[in-house]
């Protein structure tokens, strides 16, 4: 009997220990406002009465050294928001995850987003992949996702079969449009004869299929189409691929890549001398300096990526001036491709809420093409468009990616930037084209 009541005894004392150990490592939300405990759900994802905020961008991983710059970005517009007043009274509480670019990272960091910070809107995510996993999440929650840079028609094309219930909007251009764009560049350029190279997964292979449609009704061949040449980022070589879409003598390849895995199948072709007289088209995904250094130098020392050319969703709007400025003056940083849509972003999310008196995910979404779309009075000052909607006027925000006009699919339209790989590594835009 003593020994028996002994053990009771420790296996008690032992889960006490294991509980209070589990709680106390609990990572703690990262927030702005002064609400960070978790208080009871409204009647859809979030609190009625105060702004809870998630952040689901790619800290590292594949898309790292673009995420990093929106993340900075959508930090700004809360620090921003609870420097004039925050939302419904109240700062806004902010709780930011790292998806590591990985749709299973994603799905588990979305869930913790809803579950435990009980967030009523995400920004996020970036890679169309992580998107696809978070939204199976956030739409049976009833949270409200908003994206800067998932760009895949198949969101378009899911949307309009009514799986996302108005839960899902975006603040860059579908890849319908860019798709065009680059076909058209393409084709400006000489290119008759395209082969095509994409990362496995939503964004590249609705990309591929978008520009393919584009290319062949120009006129111009896809000489690899019979056999896509479609690769695995978590492969360990890629001569195949490479020899794939470069072994067929193209006069271009559009490449629709993630950095890290991307760089490693194009050095692959390079390596293979298949990259002589072939001009490299990229886009969105490896706007960034840092693309052109990993690939490396031939043997002259010259960069294997100078003059590449590609197309990236540009930013055009009326807030874009001021916004640049003091983005700049914050963080000593110029403006990085997606950072005036994360912005933009959160912005919408901010001025949803108030118009609505109502923080949750279906109090957003009951706004939020209203506060974006015309009629209204245009306002580009985010503060002030707070100030305007909890005052009962309406308006018509005017952001810094564009006038973020949202259509019944969550979608906007936009123009593109055409950048160049220069001689030094550093990246120029050279033009803008419209689809």
């Amino acid at each position: 009997m003593t020994k028996r009541f002994f053990s009771t005894l420790c296996l008690a004392f032992l889960a006490i220990v294991t509980t209070i150990w589990i709680v106390a490592c609990q990572s703690s939300p990262t927030s702005t406002g002064s609400n960070t405990t978790t208080p009871a759900t409204g009647s859809g994802g979030g609190t009625k009465d105060a702004l809870r905020l998630g952040s689901l961008l790619p800290a590292t991983g594949d898309l790292s050294s673009i995420g990093a710059p929106m993340i900075k970005a959508t930090d700004f517009l809360v620090e921003t928001v609870n420097k004039c007043g925050g939302v419904l009274g109240k700062p806004i509480a902010y709780f930011k995850e790292d998806d590591r670019t990985d749709p299973p990272a994603g799905a588990e960091a979305m869930t913790k987003l809803v579950k435990v910070d009980n967030v009523g809107a995400v920004v996020g995510a970036y890679a169309s992949s992580v998107s696809t996993a978070a939204l199976a999440i956030a739409v049976p929650n009833k949270v409200v996702m908003i994206s800067p840079g998932s760009t895949s028609p198949i969101f378009t094309e899911r949307a309009k079969k009514g799986e996302f219930q108005g839960y899902w909007y975006r603040t860059a251009p579908p890849d319908t449009y860019q798709a065009l764009a680059l076909a058209n560049l393409a084709y400006k350029k000489g290119a008759k004869k395209v082969a095509t190279l994409v990362i496995n997964n939503d964004y590249g292979v609705g990309f591929e299929k978008a520009f393919v449609e584009a290319f062949e009704k120009l006129g111009g061949t896809i000489v690899n189409k019979s056999k896509p040449t479609r690769y695995d980022p978590k492969a360990t070589t890629f001569e195949a691929e490479a020899k794939g879409a470069f072994g067929s003598k193209p006069d271009a390849v559009a490449a629709i890549l993630y950095p890290d895995s991307g760089g490693a199948v194009i050095k692959a072709a390079f390596e293979q001398g298949l990259t002589k007289d072939v001009k490299i088209l990229l886009t969105d995904g490896v706007k960034t300096e840092d693309f052109p250094k990993l690939i490396g130098n031939t043997p002259d020392g010259k960069l294997i990526l100078a003059g590449a050319i590609g197309t990236v969703p540009g930013a055009d709007g009326k807030a874009l001036a001021e916004f640049t400025k003091s983005y700049k003056d914050k963080t000593g940083q110029d403006l990085a491709a997606f950072v005036p849509h994360s912005y933009d972003a959160a912005a919408l999310v901010a001025i949803a809420a108030e118009a609505a008196k109502d923080a949750t995910g279906d109090g957003i979404k009951s706004k939020i093409r209203d506060i974006a779309n015309a009629p209204g009075k245009e306002v580009t000052d985010v503060c002030e468009a707070i100030k305007l909607v909890k005052a009962g006027t309406e308006i018509d925000y005017q952001g810094a990616s564009g006038n973020v006009e949202l259509d019944e699919y969550g979608d906007v339209k936009g123009s593109y930037d055409v950048w160049e790989v220069q001689p030094d590594g550093k990246i120029k835009v050279i033009d803008r084209v419209s689809p």
